[in-house]
C-alpha cells in the first residue's frame, strides 16, 4: 500500500513544529549580528560602517565555505529517514574536515582583510578599521563553520530544540560581552570596534563547545566522534560534490549583498551606514524564510529517502505559503514604521541622524518590494537542495545575481545616478530573476516516484 499521504494542515503543522525551532535559531544567531550594529551604533557611526564592511567581508567567505555544512543536512535527512545511522555519521564528519579545511585556507583573507577592501575602491580608514575587526574575529571562521556542521546535523536528526537553545544562549552570552567589552562596563576595558570582536570570537568557540557537549552526552550511541581523525576519502568526495554548488550559490548571494556594501561606500560614510541598518532589518526578517527553507531540505530529503512524490509536492506548497504570510506581514511594517525601525540602530544625539532616517526610509521601502521574491527564492533552494539538486540552481542564481543583479545595482545607482535607492533595485531585481527560475526548477522536475510499503 501507499505511504500516508498528508493532508495540508498536517503538512503547516509539520512545518511549524519542526520549523519553529530553526527559525528562533537563525534570529538568535542573527541578534549576534545584530547586537554588534545596535551597540557599536551608539557607540559610533565609523564605527558602524566600518562593522558594516567587515562583516560583509566575513559573511562573503563565511557562506561560501557554509556549503559543506549545509550539504550534511540533506544527506543525513535522507539517511536517517532510511533508517541508516552509519552514513549519518560518515557525512557528518567528512562535512567537518571539509569546513576545517575550508577555514584555513581563508583565514589568511580576514586577517590582511585591508588589501582586497582597497582593491575594491574602499576608503583607507574604513578598509583599516574593518581590518582591526577582522584581525580578532576572523578566526572565528573555525568554530563557526563547524557548529553549522553540527547544528545541519541535528536539525536533520530534527533535535530543533537544543539547536535553538544553543543559539539562544550564544546571543545572550555575545550581548552581555559587547556591552562589557565595546564601552568598558563592569570593569571591562574599553575596547570599541575589538570588543564587538573579541564577543564575536568569544560567542563562537564557546557554541562549538556546546554543540559538541550536547551530542556526546545525549547522543553516545552514534559514536559521531569517534576515530574523527580518519579520513573516510568516498564521503568525502560525496559531502564535497554536493557542498561546493551550495557554497558558490551562497557566494552568488552573498557576494551580491557584499558587493551593494561596496558601492555604498562609494556614496560615503552616512549612505553606507544607513545601508547596514535596512540590510540587518531584512536580514532579521529573511531568517524566518532561511529557517523555513531547512525545513523544506529536511523534509524534501525525508521524501527523497522515501522516494514520496506526493508528500514532497504538498509539503513544497504548505511551506512556500508560510513563506509568503510572512513576507506579507514584513512588507506591511517595513512601509508603516521605517523611521522607528531604523531609530533603533543609531544614538538619538547622532548629529547625522536625520541623513541617516532619510536615506534608511527609502531603503526599507525597496527592501518591502523583495520581500515575496527573497522568500520565495530561499524556500524553492531548500526544496532543492533536499533533493539533491545543487549544480543547475548554482548556475542559476549566478545568472540571476551577477549578469542582472550587479549590473542593475551599477546603471540604477550610478549610470542613472539614483544612489543608494538605485543599488537596492538593483537588487531587488536580481532576486526576482532567482526567484522565477529556482522555483520553476523545483516545480518542472521529474519528482520521485512514491515507494510502496
Amino acid at each position: 500500500m501507499k505511504s500516508h499521504a498528508r493532508t495540508y494542515p498536517e503538512h503547516v503543522r509539520a512545518v511549524l513544529v519542526l520549523g519553529l525551532p530553526l527559525i528562533g535559531g537563525h534570529l538568535a544567531q542573527f541578534s549576534i549580528g545584530l547586537t554588534d550594529t545596535v551597540m557599536l551604533g551608539w557607540y559610533g557611526v565609523d564605527e558602524l560602517a566600518a562593522l558594516t564592511l567587515a562583516n560583509s567581508w566575513f559573511f562573503v567567505l563565511f557562506l561560501m565555505g557554509g556549503g559543506f555544512a549545509w550539504a550534511v543536512m540533506p544527506m543525513v535527512a535522507q539517511f536517517h529517514a532510511r533508517g541508516d545511522q552509519v552514513q549519518c555519521r560518515r557525512a557528518t564528519r567528512m562535512g567537518l574536515w571539509l569546513s576545517l579545511a575550508y577555514s584555513a585556507a581563508v583565514l589568511p583573507f580576514l586577517l590582511w582583510a585591508k588589501i582586497p577592501l582597497l582593491a575594491l575602491g574602499q576608503k583607507p580608514e574604513l578598509a583599516e578599521a574593518a581590518q582591526v575587526y577582522l584581525r580578532i574575529a576572523g578566526w572565528g571562521v573555525v568554530p563557526s563553520l563547524s557548529v553549522l556542521v553540527l547544528k545541519s546535523y541535528l536539525a536533520a536528526l530534527e533535535r530543533t530544540q537544543i539547536v535553538l537553545w544553543i543559539t539562544v544562549g550564544a546571543a545572550i552570552m555575545n550581548a552581555l560581552l559587547n556591552y562589557a567589552l565595546i564601552f568598558g562596563n563592569w570593569g571591562a576595558p574599553e575596547l570599541g570596534i575589538r570588543g564587538a570582536a573579541w564577543a564575536s570570537l568569544l560567542t563562537n568557540s564557546l557554541s562549538l563547545v556546546g554543540c559538541i557537549a550536547y551530542i556526546q552526552i545525549t547522543l553516545p550511541q552514534e559514536r559521531l566522534f569517534q576515530r574523527f581523525w580518519r579520513i573516510d576519502a568516498e564521503m568525502m568526495r560525496r559531502v564535497f560534490q554536493l557542498g561546493w554548488p551550495i557554497g558558490l550559490t551562497n557566494l552568488s548571494e552573498v557576494g551580491l549583498f557584499a558587493s551593494s556594501a561596496i558601492l555604498m561606500g562609494w556614496l560615503g560614510t552616512i549612505p553606507l551606514a544607513a545601508h547596514g541598518i535596512a540590510l540587518q532589518l531584512t536580514s532579521a526578517t529573511f531568517m524566518v524564510h532561511l529557517g523555513l527553507s531547512n525545513v523544506a531540505t529536511i523534509r524534501s530529503g525525508n521524501a527523497l529517502g522515501r522516494r514520496d512524490a506526493e508528500n514532497l509536492a504538498r509539503g513544497g506548497i504548505a511551506v512556500t505559503g508560510l513563506s509568503v504570510a510572512v513576507s506579507l506581514i514584513t512588507i506591511g511594517v517595513f512601509l508603516s514604521i521605517p523611521e522607528a525601525l531604523i531609530g533603533l540602530f543609531v544614538d538619538s544625539n547622532e548629529p547625522a541622524l536625520p541623513q541617516i532616517l532619510a536615506i534608511g526610509a527609502g531603503l526599507l521601502a525597496m527592501a518591502a518590494l523583495f520581500q515575496l521574491v527573497d522568500g520565495a527564492q530561499a524556500i524553492a533552494l531548500g526544496l532543492l537542495r533536499g533533493l539533491q539538486d545543487t549544480r543547475l540552481p548554482m548556475i542559476m542564481a549566478a545568472i540571476a545575481y551577477w549578469l542582472v543583479g550587479l549590473p542593475a545595482c551599477l546603471l540604477f545607482g550610478f549610470a542613472f545616478d539614483w544612489g543608494g535607492i538605485g543599488v537596492w533595485m538593483g537588487l531587488v531585481l536580481g532576486l526576482s530573476v532567482a526567484a522565477v527560475l529556482l522555483t520553476l526548477r523545483f516545480w518542472r522536475q521529474k519528482l520521485p516516484q512514491q515507494k510502496r510499503v
